[in-house]
């Protein structure tokens, strides 16, 4: 019987669990270095459509193992952010650690193209409660990949023109 009443209990938990796959892709003409240091520097938020600030220390190189707090622009109540993978100027993965029920994995990677720089957002739900977290971030997450190449792309401008 109890051998039984686990295996239900299994087969209920897979059924609830809600895994959700978004990837973004933008275009630039900025350097790759240029839109790297961008994505590494985890005190300067200010381009980020969803986080509000952070509490990294201005010039902190992100390494795997790395937790740092930000603030959203949702909710006054810090999240904590876990620095998963760095390939320097390729790939930066960071896990969201919010709240139970659901686990947020994040991928900014860079590639050259001959078209220019390509930046790849991707977003990763999982959990119970990741149907109703992406109908929150959905329209904050759409605006990740194309405001950090607009801030990288606006600060490159020259002065005058």
């Amino acid at each position: 019987m109890q051998a039984w009443l686990s295996k239900f209990i299994h087969r209920k938990r897979r059924l609830f669990c809600a895994s959700l796959v978004r990837t973004y892709r933008e275009i630039s003409s900025a350097s790759p270095d240029e839109l790297w240091q961008k994505v590494v520097d985890l005190a300067d938020v200010s381009w980020h459509p969803m986080l509000k600030s952070t509490n990294v220390p201005y010039g902190l190189v992100p390494k795997p193992g790395l937790i740092y707090q930000a603030v959203t622009r949702l909710s006054p109540i810090p999240i904590r952010i876990f620095v998963e993978r760095v390939n320097p100027r390729e790939l930066l993965t960071v896990r969201v650690l919010a709240i139970p029920g659901i686990e947020e994995r994040v991928t900014y990677q860079l590639e050259s193209t001959v078209c220019g720089t390509c930046l790849s957002y991707s977003v990763t739900l999982r959990g119970w409660l990741s149907p109703l977290i992406w109908s929150f971030s959905r329209p904050y997450s759409d605006r990740v990949a194309r405001a950090l190449v607009d801030a990288v792309e606006k600060a490159g401008l020259p002065a005058g023109g």
